[in-house]
C-alpha cells in the first residue's frame, strides 16, 4: 500500500538548532543516533574522529583522537533541516556511549495540507451538487491535534465557477420553527489548493487544515460553498460518524 503522505523533496528546510555538551574518550566509541538523516558534519578540530554508519545514514560514530585536546565543537546538519551543535571535551570516564537525539522540527500542518491533495480518495457519501457543480468530501485525516478534510469540486459546465465563501460551522441538524439556528464557525488553520475558482470541464482538490474536534449530538459539521455572482451553491453534510474515520497520518521523514 502506497503511503498516502508524500514526502516533498524540493521543500525548502525548516531551520532549528540544537545545543549540548559532548564528552568523548579515544578508548571508547559514542553512537549519536538522529531522527533523520546526516547530510553535513562539521568537526572544530580533527581531534574528533567522525564516522557515518553507511548501514544506517542517520548514525555517527564519534571517538577521540588523542587523551587531551582543548575544548572544541561539533555540528551536525540533518535532512529536515536541523542542525545540531556540541561543545566537545575529553573524558577518560565516559558513561553514555549511545545518545539518541530528539527531533527539532515538527512538520507544519500546511506541508501536510500540501501533500494529501495528491492522496486518492479514501471516502465516499458526503456529496452535494447544483447545476453541473459538484463537491465531495473525498478523505478525512487526522494528526496529532489537527485535523484534514480533502475536498473534490467538480465543474462539470461550460462556466467558470468563482468561489466567493468557503466556509466551515457546526449546526443543529434539526430545529423548530420558533428556534433559532445554532452555528458555531471553525477558522481553518490553513488551506491548501485553488480555492478561488475551477475553470469550466475542470476539478479542484482542496485541503483544509482545522483544530481536532467531534461534533455533539444532534449537530453537524457543514461546508458551504458559495458562487460569487451565481445561484450553484453548495452544502455538505459532515457527521460523526465520517469524522471518527478519519485516516491516521504518518511522520513525514
Amino acid at each position: 500500500m502506497k503511503r498516502l503522505v508524500l514526502l516533498i523533496c524540493g521543500c525548502g528546510l525548516l531551520v532549528s538548532s540544537f545545543a549540548q555538551n559532548l564528552a568523548i574518550a579515544s578508548d571508547k566509541t559514542t553512537s549519536l543516533i538522529f531522527p533523520f538523516p546526516v547530510l553535513h558534519v562539521d568537526r572544530g578540530k580533527k581531534d574528533v574522529l567522525v564516522q557515518q554508519v553507511k548501514e544506517a545514514a542517520n548514525i555517527l560514530l564519534v571517538k577521540a583522537a588523542s587523551t587531551r585536546f582543548a575544548e572544541t565543537n561539533l555540528s551536525v546538519v540533518t535532512s529536515d533541516g536541523s542542525v545540531y551543535s556540541f561543545t566537545v571535551n575529553y573524558s577518560a570516564r565516559r558513561s553514555h556511549l549511545v545518545l539518541r537525539l530528539p527531533p527539532q522540527n515538527e512538520v507544519a500542518p500546511d506541508t501536510y495540507c500540501k501533500d494529501i491533495l495528491n492522496n486518492k480518495r479514501t471516502m465516499h457519501g458526503i456529496r452535494d451538487a447544483s447545476w453541473d457543480m459538484v463537491a465531495n468530501v473525498i478523505g478525512i485525516y487526522i494528526k496529532g491535534n489537527v485535523i484534514y478534510y480533502q475536498l473534490c469540486l467538480e465543474n462539470n459546465s461550460t462556466i467558470d465557477y468563482n468561489i466567493e465563501l468557503l466556509k466551515f460551522y457546526i449546526r443543529d441538524k434539526k430545529k423548530g420553527k420558533r428556534t433559532a439556528v445554532q452555528e458555531n464557525e471553525i477558522t481553518p488553520l490553513c488551506i491548501a489548493g485553488n480555492d478561488r475558482e475551477v475553470k469550466a470541464k475542470s476539478k479542484n482538490i482542496i485541503v483544509v487544515a482545522m483544530d481536532k474536534f467531534t461534533i455533539p449530538d444532534r449537530k453537524y459539521l457543514a461546508i458551504q460553498i458559495l458562487e460569487k455572482n451565481g445561484g450553484r451553491n453548495l452544502l455538505l453534510h459532515v457527521g460523526n460518524n465520517k469524522i471518527v474515520k478519519a485516516v491516521p497520518l504518518p511522520e513525514l521523514r
